[in-house]
């Protein structure tokens, strides 16, 4: 091993330090969860922000004991969507990190879009969804200038959360284009330059303003940290990625110019479908259906819902909260009785507008009664489905391959074009089946790739160090690949249609 490369992965609820070695194998990795830190806004609300300090800490610690039994020459940071830092002239986080999952309610959201425009228009320039919560990170911005009036104040730069990483490594402040261009309405995706939303929010001259590459060096480590923690001060540090677009970039090394949409699984189903050329159906309008821009640069088609928070959520009111119960083995008579009977149906989303069908209420429908989410939750009645706990599994698993079939059809799949299956869902034989039975004129397959998000950043950190080119790095690995296999649900067409029409009642509607 003539070199090793490190990986900082940061997802919201793992913070993983990776190894890789020089030919991209993974060596080593150390894990840490922390807690978020409670905050208050100027207003006396209660919101949670993320431990930026805690986390440096362990980082450097981890990093300096890993640097002592690894010869450490790159590094690149990678971090889950949706977040940004505030710096003020001391380098540090001049305001509270908040969790981009915080709801300010919609009077904000309605008074983010007379701030910054009409949500139509901006997500046919911006490739931004009208994302709830504060997924869209200029909402997250205009929530801290509100929220932390004072300490905004003294904000001098505003990063993007792998860049803020950066920064404090390296004393240099960059941006680049797979954070900017994700569902931020920063980047205006028709003009190919930044868009006006940061200038009407009034943070314009605080972001950097050079759109950088992944792999692009941000600089080196600095001397100040390379004394204190016994790191070589000519450790490069790349501009970073956004974790789906890392997922992304060892499928777009080995596919080269052949046609896939990959489906990453996990708390969020992310569904990219690379594309030749940026732009919206009519239809896409107002739905969560977006555009990334990849680490080379080109237009991701992007569908989203949190498929995997789904998966926990229900598992937990059917076997009980708090209990890890494995789901029963996959039996397709099961799901063929299920399909037939065609009254059961359990409905999207748990956290409002976060994926495909934005006006459904999670519930569960049995012979045409309704149980809310909240009530089950609550301890209120329960379907007799949940007694029955095959059936259930099989109606939540019906569920998440129908809300992904739409994810995939918004992505823009076509006939004849792969689906590749990543992350914890392709360890559910039984959503495999089903996504293969919804998508017959493709192949779906399961691919094999350890910690596909920190693989991506540490293909940027050795394109740094060496100046590799795509097609050299997709000679250091391989991706496994096993197809789901075809089997008939007959009715499945008819199921898929009711439970379209449940999921897309609007929540004025009577449950």
């Amino acid at each position: 091993m003539d070199y090793a490369l490190a990986v900082f992965d940061l997802g919201m609820t793992n913070k993983k330090l990776v190894i890789y070695d020089d030919h991209l194998r993974q060596i080593d990795a150390v894990y840490r969860v922390f807690q978020p830190l409670e905050v208050t806004t100027v207003d006396g609300a209660r919101v949670e922000a993320h431990d930026l300090a805690g986390i440096e800490a362990w980082f450097l610690e981890s990093l300096a004991a890993l640097a002592r039994k690894y010869p450490i020459k790159a590094l690149a940071v990678t971090t889950h969507g949706a977040t940004m830092v505030c710096v003020g002239e001391d380098g540090l986080a001049s305001a509270p990190c908040v969790y981009y999952t915080h709801e300010p309610g919609e009077a904000f959201h309605d008074h983010f879009y007379a701030l910054a425009g009409d949500p139509l228009e901006l997500q046919k320039t911006t490739g931004t969804p009208a994302f709830k919560a504060l997924i869209n990170p200029s909402k997250g911005l205009l929530f801290t200038k509100e929220g932390f009036p004072a300490e905004f104040a003294r904000t001098r730069l505003v990063l993007n959360y792998p860049q803020y990483w950066g920064w404090r490594l390296t004393g240099k402040a960059g941006t680049e284009a797979t954070y900017t261009g994700c569902h931020t309405y920063l980047w205006d995706f028709t003009r190919q330059r930044p868009s006006q939303v940061a200038s009407l929010l009034g943070v314009e001259k605080m972001l950097p303003p050079t759109v950088s590459k992944s792999w692009d060096v941000l600089g080196t480590l600095s001397l100040a940290l390379a004394s204190r923690w016994g790191l070589s001060p000519d450790l490069v540090i790349t501009l970073g990625i956004h974790d789906s677009n890392a997922s992304l970039l060892p499928y777009l090394a080995k596919q080269g110019d052949r046609d896939f949409v990959l489906d990453s699984t996990g708390t969020w189903c992310v569904v990219m479908h690379p594309q030749k050329a940026y732009g919206f159906k009519p239809e896409d309008l107002g739905k969560v259906v977006f555009f990334n821009q990849s680490a080379l640069g080109g237009p991701i088609k992007t569908a989203v819902f949190t498929g995997g928070l789904e998966f926990e959520a229900w598992s937990s009111l059917i076997d009980g909260e708090g209990k890890v119960a494995k789901q029963p083995p996959f039996d397709p008579e099961v799901y063929r009785r299920l399909v037939a009977r065609g009254s059961i149906f359990i409905l999207p989303e748990i956290v409002q507008g976060s994926g495909q069908f934005p006006a459904s209420r999670a519930r569960v429908i049995e012979e045409g009664k309704e149980f809310t989410f909240e009530s089950l939750k609550a301890g209120g009645p329960r379907p007799a489905l949940f007694s029955r706990r095959e059936e259930a599994y099989a109606a939540l698993n019906l569920s998440l391959a129908l809300q992904t079939g739409v994810a995939l059809g918004r992505a823009g799949l076509v006939k004849g074009t792969d689906v590749f299956v990543e992350g914890g869902f392709r360890k559910n034989e039984d959503y495999v089946a089903l996504l293969q039975a919804l998508a017959p004129a493709s192949r779906v397959a399961l691919t094999g790739i350890a910690e596909a998000t920190s693989l991506g950043a540490a293909m940027t950190a050795k394109a740094a160090l060496t100046g590799a080119s795509l097609a050299e790095l997709a000679g250091d690995f391989e991706i496994e690949k096993s197809y789901a296999p075809a089997i008939d649900f007959p009715g499945l067409a008819a199921y898929r249609e009711a439970f379209l029409e449940h999921a897309e009642r609007t929540l004025d509607s009577k449950i």
